[in-house]
């Protein structure tokens, strides 16, 4: 796979911007962290060559210090707002990305619930979260947020919050994902801080994005595509472009939110160290790309997999035509179409052939691999097997699991399992290949191709089921699909 970011320069001055902004303050410093902290796939998708950890890796420098805060929204809580990368909600990853952080020795302190208004389904999950024996506190609504300053910076805004207990003096506020409350939270801490007499600070460690590159840039706009149903919107920062006469990228709701900052930091200190909603930011990425091209043609995929992914959504449940039709006006001004994803293409050229679903892959080397539906095998499995054998160079005619031990399989599905659908699923096949490479050569060979399945792209005719999902998530395979229902 070409590279188009380099991580190992990535990690050296962005470690080292931190540090100096850290620097900056005085008794604490409250540290936003945008994205994911722990595995940041989207990031990895649109800079290839970007770890997914890769932040983590920065934080675990500055353990000795730090501690992580954990914010959630209770919209999110009470709306199972799901990780599509994960497949999990909201409220179980608080727990997963918890477990993950203390592995590794960051200190983790207390759960934040933002937005709550009496939710019952909050406080569920706050009764959970403290029989865990975590500390929980609540966050509520202010009405006319952002932009009713005087009452937010008020007893009746900020200060009905409850204080968040802190022990060290750099603190990690993060969330399962975007739209959160992280940075109300934080401001809300430097309220509470003033009034205890702690000197505290504030920054913004936002990948997306990207301040220094252009507006309309490819990295730029997937990201508005991967933030449609939030509403997010890129925009030139006002307030940059006034103080130092430069343009810089920022996105809607930080320019919003600025004057209730810049409100705060002058009734703290008098004055804002801040001219700008980029200068809260510390973010180095638009200074590590290596290869601009790979970038861009990695960011119009993505831009791409977020409408299919959407459209799916529509055909499950109805319910978010406004995010379709935003990231398809995207694509308009992207100049881009479906027909842009190469997968796409040959898997619908299959389909015209076969008359069956089918399914394509990009390889790393831009090779295009298809398969189709048959008795025995859906797309995917077919795929994954065709796919293996190319890598290994073994014939396409060769027959990795023979039909005598598909059957079986199949009728145990049926008969005693109750399935409608009896064709193996990629997980079954990668098991069937598993137990055959013990004494099959030609099977072992093909299992130990799946690592150079990493960032390559596939596209079904049809909607995937959740298992066949998983199983390329966990390859690190691009996925998209047709909004088609298998039939």
């Amino acid at each position: 796979m070409r590279l188009g970011f380099d991580n190992g320069k990535y990690l050296k001055i962005q470690s080292e911007q931190i540090k100096k902004r850290i620097s900056q303050f005085g008794d604490k410093l409250y540290l936003e962290f945008g994205g994911k902290l722990f595995d940041d796939n989207h990031a990895s998708r649109v800079l290839p060559g970007f770890q997914p950890d890769s932040k983590l890796q920065m934080l675990m420098q500055l353990s000795d210090c730090a501690e992580v805060v954990q914010v959630i929204s209770a919209l999110d809580i009470e709306k199972n707002k799901m990780r599509g990368d994960l497949g999990i909600t909201y409220d179980e990853d608080i727990l997963r990305l918890r477990e993950e952080f203390e592995k590794v020795g960051l200190y983790v302190g207390p759960v934040v619930i933002t937005h709550f208004n009496g939710q019952a389904s909050a406080d569920a999950y706050r009764k959970r979260l403290e029989r865990l024996g975590i500390t929980v506190c609540y966050h509520y609504t202010i009405d006319g947020y952002p932009n009713n300053v005087a009452l937010i910076d008020s007893e009746e805004g900020f200060g009905k919050n409850d204080y968040v207990e802190t022990t060290r003096p750099l603190v990690i506020v993060t969330a399962p994902g975007p739209g959160s409350g992280k940075m109300a939270v934080c401001l809300s801490q430097l309220y509470h801080e003033h009034k205890r007499g702690v000197k505290a600070g504030y920054a913004k460690f936002e990948t997306f994005p990207v301040w220094n590159l252009p507006l309309k840039h490819p990295v730029n706009i997937a990201y508005e595509a991967a933030t449609a149903d939030l509403n997010d919107v890129n925009m030139i920062d006002p307030f940059h472009l006034e103080a130092y006469n430069k343009i810089a990228v920022n996105y809607n709701r930080d320019i919003e939110i600025f004057p209730v900052l810049n409100a705060l930091f002058e009734g703290i200190y008098g004055e804002n160290p801040y001219k700008s909603p980029t200068d809260m930011g510390v973010n180095m990425i638009g200074f590590c790309m290596s290869d601009e091209d790979v970038c861009c043609n990695a960011a119009r995929d993505e831009i791409i997999r977020r409408y299919y992914r959407a459209l799916d959504t529509l055909a499950e449940n109805g319910s978010n035509e406004s995010e379709v039709n935003k990231i398809a006006l995207i694509m308009q001004q992207a100049k881009l179409t479906t027909a842009y994803r190469r997968t796409t293409v040959a898997a619908r050229e299959r389909k015209e052939l076969s008359g069956a679903a089918s399914s394509a892959i990009e390889l790393q080397d831009g090779t295009i691999i298809t398969a189709s539906t048959s008795s025995l095998l859906g797309p995917s499995a077919a795929l994954i097997l065709n796919a293996a054998k190319h890598l290994a160079g073994i014939p396409h005619e060769v027959k990795l699991i023979p039909e005598e031990m598909i059957e079986p399989i199949q009728r145990m599905k049926v008969s005693f399992l109750h399935g409608h659908n009896p064709r193996l699923h990629t997980d079954e096949v990668l098991v069937a290949l598993s137990m055959l490479s013990i004494k099959d050569e030609n099977c072992r060979r093909a299992l130990e191709q799946l690592s150079k399945f990493y960032g390559c792209q596939v596209h079904s005719t049809v909607m995937l089921s959740e298992v066949d999902r998983k199983i390329f998530r966990k390859l690190g395979v691009g996925l998209t699909c047709d909004p088609v229902r298998k039939e």
